[in-house]
Order: structure tokens, then sequence, then C-alpha cells
């Protein structure tokens, strides 16, 4: 029997499909537990703009969630990896280190925040990232147990999504987690959850389930990401150092999400003049290329063995390299004040749609930086989640052109993790989307 012929690259490059023909085949050859957000199939992107197979134009609100802060296909991070590509592709750090791995741990080492000496490893993913620094912290102190909080994402690996504070849909049927890792609420002012409480609930913790001695690490997002884009308060952050300089608590800051110019800094933590003693870093540190990264005080990432951490992919060279110029734009691009300006802009747009009459769903609109959320809630009084309105807001956004997403434990947050380097114009364009959506969506 002969077998089915596939189209070659070239032929393939000829052939005119749809989102719906590819959608067809993507159900015929791709599991169903890995979820898609729209079925839409780019073609070309370019900045903060996407087009799809169809040749329909969408403004780009979403980034590869949060990914591509310095927008799709910038030039500079195209031509520093072409002129890797004409080096060398791969080689194993472990087998023969390279130059670009050793340059942009140096850079980061000097970027990342406090004047203690750093170290920098690399790997492929942010949920890596997080793992490597828990295997760090339990190395470096001895200790088994870590503390996280409800809301986090920290992953899909059996450790991260132990880490992870949120059920559905990352943790069903996927259990045992491993053990020693303990949950406490997230600060979060618009929903009632103090500071205070969130301390108390530590200090619970080292009453009822493990006392503070056996604890290796706190693990904390300074903005939630998939939980909502929350922000933790710069005080509380303060309150959590102190409490792990008291205990010899590793302090873990997870900016996998919200690092890399994104809230107006390199790194979220620093807003609240916080030195953590991990950094996690991935996402928009290599403009999609895969690569992430743990930074950390010098004496705690010496203590783990020759051999202990690493991974054949770990530090690619192309993603080194392309991290590398992402670092340039930051600088010359002055994308951390862009943040900031974008951010106020973003926020203040959205605050003047929820003072419309016909748009009454809006309950909170938050952001540190050009990380943005706007939540939509039932009534503005009892503060339930719009879930259902959330989803007809970004049905309607994709409709006129503008990929949106949704998150926080009910999905009933908007975040807007539009590139750094879109126009205002463009960024206008997207609001004006999100704002006729909202009211078609109310309708």
């Amino acid at each position: 029997m002969n077998s089915p012929h596939l189209p070659s690259t070239t032929e393939r490059r000829t052939i005119v499909t749809t989102n719906a023909e590819l959608q067809a085949r993507r159900a015929a050859a791709v599991p169903r537990g890995v979820g898609n957000a729209t079925g839409v199939y780019p073609a070309k992107a370019k900045n903060a703009e996407i087009w799809d197979v169809e040749g329909n134009r969408y403004i780009d609100f979403a980034g590869g969630i949060g990914v591509q802060n310095v927008g799709h296909g910038h030039p500079k991070v195209l031509e520093a990896v072409r002129a890797q590509l004409d080096n060398y592709i791969h080689t194993a750090f472990q087998v023969l280190p390279y130059e670009p791995y050793v340059e942009l741990a140096e850079k980061l080492n000097r970027l990342a925040p406090g004047d203690e000496p750093k170290k920098t490893i690399f790997f492929s993913t942010g949920a890596e990232a997080n793992e490597n620094a828990i295997k760090i912290a339990r190395g470096a102190t001895g200790r088994p147990g870590v503390i996280a909080f409800q809301g986090g994402f920290h992953g899909r690996t059996l450790l991260t999504l132990g880490l992870t504070g949120k059920v559905a849909p990352y943790k069903l049927g996927f259990g045992p987690f491993p053990n020693e890792i303990y949950h406490v609420p997230f600060p979060s002012p618009y929903h009632g959850v103090t500071s205070e409480q969130s301390l108390a609930a530590i200090d619970a913790l080292f009453k009822a389930d493990i006392e503070a001695s056996r604890v290796a690490a706190i693990i904390i997002e300074p903005v939630q990401g998939e939980g909502g884009f929350y922000i933790a308060p710069f005080e509380f952050l303060q309150a959590l150092r102190e409490l792990c300089d008291r205990h010899g608590i590793l302090l873990i800051s997870d900016e996998v999400q919200a690092g890399m110019a994104r809230t107006g800094k390199y790194f979220s933590i620093e807003h609240s003049g916080v030195v953590p003693d991990l950094i996690a870093t991935a996402k928009s540190l290599a403009a999609g290329f895969p690569l992430s990264g743990v930074i950390g005080k010098a004496e705690i990432m010496d203590k783990i063995n020759p051999g202990g951490l690493g991974g054949t992919y770990s530090g690619n060279p192309l993603a080194c390299a392309a991290a590398l110029a992402v670092l340039d734009i930051i600088e010359e691009e002055k994308l951390l004040d862009r943040s900031l300006s974008l951010g106020a802009t973003v926020i203040e747009r959205c605050r003047g749609m929820a003072r419309r009459n016909d748009i009454t769903a809006i309950g909170d609109v938050r952001g540190l930086g050009g990380m943005v959320a706007v939540e939509l809630v039932k009534d503005r009084e009892s503060k339930k989640p719009a879930t259902e309105f959330t989803g007809r807001v970004t049905a309607a956004a994709r409709k006129y052109g503008l990929v949106l997403l949704a998150c926080g434990p009910s999905s009933n947050i908007l975040r807007v993790l539009v590139p750094l380097t879109a126009s205002d114009e463009i960024v206008e364009e997207g609001l004006a989307i999100v704002e006729r959506s909202m009211i078609e969506a109310a309708a």
C-alpha cells in the first residue's frame, strides 16, 4: 500500500489554505490537551501586527503570551540570529561552551537588582527556570519546603504544577504532585485579601504544617501572570524579604511573564526595592526563541556541584544571540520608559470605558507599566466574575481584528500584552476594538 503524499516545504508554500482547514488538520494530528485560544493561523507577523493564512490582519495584544516585548521580527533580532546561524547552531554548552552564553550571563548579572556578585544559568522554558530555581534553593539550603501562592502559575512540569496555585485546567488528573509545597493567599486589595492576611497565612503554616527552618524558598510572581495580573503590594514584598532573612529562606522572583521591560523595569520586583536571592526569567528574554534563565547570588548558585544543573539544549546559541539583541533594543529604544507611558495610556483609556453607561462590567483596571488588566464582573458590588461575558468580548475582538487574551482563576480578566514597540496609532486602534467589543458583548 502506497504511503500518502505529504507536501514538501516548497509545495506547502504554494498551497492556499484556510484557518478552518488547518484547524481540521490540527484536530486530527495534535492532542486536545494542547488548548488553542483562537483558530487563527498566522502566515506573517511584524511588530504588533499579524496576518493569517487567509490574509486577515490582526493587532496583537497577546504577544505570544508576553513573549514579544520587542515586537515580532525585530530587525536587530533577526540580524543577530542570522549572524549566529552562519557560525554554529548547537554544540551543547556542557561540551563546548561558547561566548554568547557567557556574554548574556554577564549582562543579566549586571542588570539584576542588588550589589552582590551574581551568576546566571540558562534553560529553554519558563517552567525549566522555575524548576531549577527550586533545585538550586533546595541544594543550597539543604531544606525541602517551598511556599508558593494561590493563583500563581509557574509551569506545567510536575514540580512546577505543584507550585502552580490553580487546579483547572493545569493540574486536573496529573497528581500526585511533589510534596513539601504549600500555598498561601496572594494579597489582592480588590478582593479584600490584605498583605497582613497573607503574612498571617505563612505564619500559620509555620505553626501547623512545616517549621520555618525546613523551608528552602518562597516563590512569588510580583505581578501574577495567568493568575490575573494582580500586583503584589510593595510593602508585602518588603515584608517577605524580611521574613526570609529572619528564617534563612531564599526568596525567588518569578519574572517569566513580568520581566524584560514589561512593567517598566527589567524585572518587576525592582519597583519594590526588594532584592531577591534568585530570579527566573524567560518569555520576552529572547523574542520568541526558546530561552530561560535563573539569575542568582553567586554564593548560592555555586553551591550546586558540577553536573547538577544543565540540559542538552539549554542556552542555545541562536537564542542567546537573540537575547543579546533584545537587551540592546530595550536600552537603545528606551523601552523601560515606553512601557510606563504605554501602560498609563492603556489604563487611562480603559478607565474611560468603565465610565460609560453602556459598559458596566468593568470592575477593576490595574497595571504596572505595560502589563495591564481589566477585570470584568457581573456587577461591581458583588465582584462576581463575568466569565461568559469575557468570552464574548474576546470573540468579538477577534472578529474585528484584535488578538486579546483572558486570564485569572475564572477567566474573566482581559490582559494587555501588546509589544512595547507598537506605535501609538496601533495601540489606539486596538483599544478602540476593545471598547467596541465590550459594547457589542453587553448588548
